[in-house]
């Protein structure tokens, strides 16, 4: 098979209308526009959420809760998922992110104690709960926080 061989399935791709050829093509003259108006124009229309002129529901609501602009978002993991690493390993979160652990870094990893640790591994993250540095300690390894 070569590149100039290659065809979508059949059926799967139709063709695009073709506006504004003639009358006899049912998108003839005005395109499917209409006669004149704010939306037959050329970049004619109005923006999302514009309800001609009412107050737009999204100013109509009232306002709900905070959301602080300066809150750290921390890549959660369980010390069970620890256990796919070898004894006395020294788990950093780049090397989580290269095995497949976790998918983004974010501000940083925190460690959660749900399951059970086999291996002893000295863990680099950001945070660790309470059962978490228990649960590594208690097997032998380390935690410490970058």
């Amino acid at each position: 098979m070569k590149l100039n061989e290659l065809s979508p399935a059949p059926g799967s791709s139709k063709e695009p209308k073709r506006k504004g050829r003639g009358h006899g093509t049912g998108n003839g003259k005005t395109a499917g526009r209409g006669h004149k108006g704010q939306k037959a124009r050329s970049g004619g229309g109005v923006r999302p959420g514009f309800e001609g002129g009412q107050m737009p529901l999204y100013r109509r609501l009232p306002k709900r809760g905070f959301h602080n602009v300066f809150a750290k978002k921390f890549t959660a993991i369980n010390v069970s998922e620890l256990n796919k690493f070898e004894d006395n390993t020294v788990v950093t979160p780049e090397m989580l992110k290269e095995t497949g652990v976790i998918s983004k870094i974010n501000d940083g990893i925190v460690v959660l104690g749900r399951g059970d640790l086999d291996k002893k591994v000295v863990v680099k993250a950001a945070r660790f709960s309470k059962s978490a540095q228990e649960k590594i300690t208690a097997k032998g390894g380390k935690y410490e926080v970058i």
